[in-house]
């Protein structure tokens, strides 16, 4: 029997978060855990962690349960790691003693959200498992946890469960009951849950299909086959290729090449089978390189091919890579651009259609207005777009469950939230979605390439509307690319969440204590350097806090951030925000991020080589202040 010291050995390793339950799973040599590890292999302890998880999460739905919810259903998906095979052993005998289970096998998040928001009833109580590391190493692996409400759950419920995850191993005999329960199912009452694969696939395909649908046309069914004809229409007279690197990932068994197929677009992809996992899972940086390569090569032959996406493991995020007809390569969008570029696609969207009206937010009886909400290191270059549509911005501590609890709490006050994501990560978010997925953001792009001025007699085109708003009306031309879009982006530089730069190594467990050091070593630091800022347009600052969906702004006590988003946002003499530093450590990985944004060409007097040099500048000055703060002694 597996001991209770080793099961915590093994969780004082692992981050518990509203973004999912994750350590390392893959066992290296000598039975130690390797995050580059490919091995199927699980320890004992993650067995009884995995068992204890389901146990927790299915009492946690009978709690959520209504009255007339008798019956309860959690479905189940994984996505391509070594490890998600022996998981789901682990889990599904604890599942049937307790609950009901239908288990799809390898699935997208987004198909088994999709599946799972289908089968909402007032008769059954519905959650889902799905197993998967996101975009972590292929050694890692992990439990999401949600309900039929389509997303993971919200960092309330995500708190409660962790509480009865923590109560629940508190008991004495807890170690020998979930051994039970593993090994309690006969092998006839497992197969059928194996046996029945094909069946809950097909279901949850299906569900992701007609959903996906319903997402990228819009929620209103008089609305809907508009758009859908107005995209069909210019998908005719002007071709449009798109090519994915699947990498391995769940996307190889999910929806994507009919998706695209049906409608239209000319598709190819490679690294097409489940588990073909060739290079680095998080779909940045270089990981990009392959569906550069792979879009060249299709362009050279097919000058149609303009457009390519990278999903990660479990296919909810996708990073883009474009044709550049300015370089006559293809090369890869930054986060903070493919998510800049869906804003405008879906705000346009929402003015193509007449809800929002040139930026005049106008109901017959009553006002309506509209919001975005992201999270807290997305670029200003939002705020930017926003304003030119009359849209307001909202943001939330960084992850996916915050920004959607956000946009929840948005809706219930009357805002109108058709997109939101976090821009540091890329992709998108679009309602009634809530979860990224990379087919909503490329049809979002597709939908401003193709729905153009001639499309409708009465409308302007989704770029003609953009152009219009921002006045860069002289932009506009009838023969456009995704590189005369991006170049009226407004223009921001900000650091990539991914890369080496961005990533420290902090030794304060405490992050608290960290960022009340940081406070009196920044105040130290500003009056050395306040004057030397104001060549640069900055001349004062104002610190925000992030702490889930709270956002605190004028912070007095920089430690007040916990272990939240602290932002020195940096102003002009005007007061118009045109700069900041972020830093945040990972809930999802055993690193402390910094960034920097920085607006280029704020003053005639700067040339952008400036303003490159000043995001370098506030990045290192970030650092060495962090640094500074985490060597303090105790």
């Amino acid at each position: 029997m597996v001991t209770k010291d080793e099961i915590i050995a093994v969780l004082n390793k692992m981050i518990i978060s509203a973004s999912g339950w994750r350590g390392v799973f893959g066992q290296g040599k000598e039975n130690v855990a390797d995050e580059q590890s490919v091995s199927e292999h699980i320890s004992p302890a993650h067995q009884i962690i995995c068992g204890a998880a389901a146990y927790v999460f299915a009492d946690f739905l009978h709690k959520q349960s209504l009255p007339a919810q008798e019956k309860k259903l959690i479905l189940l998906g994984t996505d391509t790691r070594p490890t998600g095979k022996a998981i789901v052993e682990a889990v599904i005998p604890v599942l049937l003693s307790v609950c009901e289970v239908q288990y799809a096998g390898i699935t997208t998040a987004p198909e088994i959200m999709a599946w799972a928001r289908s089968k909402a009833s007032n008769d059954v109580s519905i959650g889902f498992i799905y197993i998967s590391a996101s975009h972590n190493p292929i050694g890692h692996n992990g439990i999401k946890f949600g309900l039929a409400d389509g997303g993971v759950l919200g960092a309330e419920n995500a708190e409660k469960l962790s509480v009865q995850f923590k109560d629940f191993l508190n008991n004495d005999d807890y170690v020998s009951k979930i051994e039970t329960l593993i090994f309690a199912q006969t092998a006839s009452v497992i197969n059928n849950i194996y046996n029945k694969i094909d069946d809950a696939k097909e279901e949850a395909l299906k569900a992701y299909y007609d959903f996906c649908s319903d997402v990228v046309w819009g929620e209103k069914t008089s609305e809907r086959q508009v758009i859908k004809n107005a995209m069909m229409e210019g998908l005719k007279k002007r071709h449009l290729g798109i090519v994915c690197d699947f990498n391995g990932s769940a996307r190889t068994v999910s929806i994507d090449k009919k998706f695209f197929s049906v409608l239209g677009f000319n598709y190819e992809c490679i690294n097409d089978k489940p588990g073909q996992i060739v290079h680095r899972i998080v779909p940045e940086g270089e990981s990009l390189l392959p569906c550069c390569a792979l879009l060249e090569k299709t362009h050279e032959r097919d000058a149609s091919f303009v457009l390519g996406y990278v999903p990660d493991c479990d296919g909810d995020r996708g990073n883009l890579v474009i044709w550049d007809d300015s370089t006559a390569k293809a090369r890869a969008l930054e986060a903070q651009e493919v998510f800049a570029l869906a804003c405008i696609a879906e705000f346009s969207h929402l003015v193509w259609t007449g809800d929002l009206t040139f930026g005049k937010q106008l109901k017959k009886d009553a006002q309506i207005k509209f919001a975005v909400a992201i999270n807290d290191p997305t670029s200003m270059r939002i705020d930017r777009i926003a304003e030119f549509f009359g849209i307001s911005v909202f943001r939330a501590e960084v992850g996916e469950a915050n920004v959607v609890t956000l946009a929840r709490k948005l809706r219930e006050e009357g805002y109108i939230v058709r997109i939101l994501g976090e821009g540091s990560a890329g992709g998108n978010i679009t309602h009634p979605s809530a979860v990224r997925d990379p087919i909503n953001t490329v049809l979002a792009i597709a939908k401003m390439l193709l729905i153009g001025n001639d499309q409708s007699p009465d409308k302007k085109g989704f770029f003609n509307i953009w152009c219009k708003l921002s006045g860069q009306e002289e932009k506009y031309k009838d023969n456009f690319t995704i590189t005369d879009i991006l170049a009226t982006l407004p223009q921001f530089i900000t650091t990539p969440a991914y890369s080496e730069k961005a990533i420290l190594n902090i030794k304060t467990e405490d992050h608290a204590i960290l960022k009340d050091r940081y406070q009196q070593i920044f105040f130290r630091e500003w009056e050395v350097r306040k004057d030397q800022l104001k060549k640069f347009d900055i001349y004062s600052w104002e610190a925000i806090a992030y702490n889930g969906i709270k956002e605190t702004r004028n912070l007095e006590r920089f430690a007040d951030a916990l272990r939240g988003g602290l932002k020195i946002l940096f102003k002009n003499n005007d007061g118009k925000e045109i700069a900041y530093i972020w830093m945040r450590g990972s809930a999802t990985e055993p690193v402390f991020r910094i960034m920097a944004d920085v607006c280029l060409q704020r003053a005639v007097y700067l040339t952008s080589n400036a303003d490159f040099q000043l995001e370098r500048d506030l990045l290192e000055w970030q650092k060495k202040m962090i640094m500074e703060a985490d060597g303090v002694s105790k």
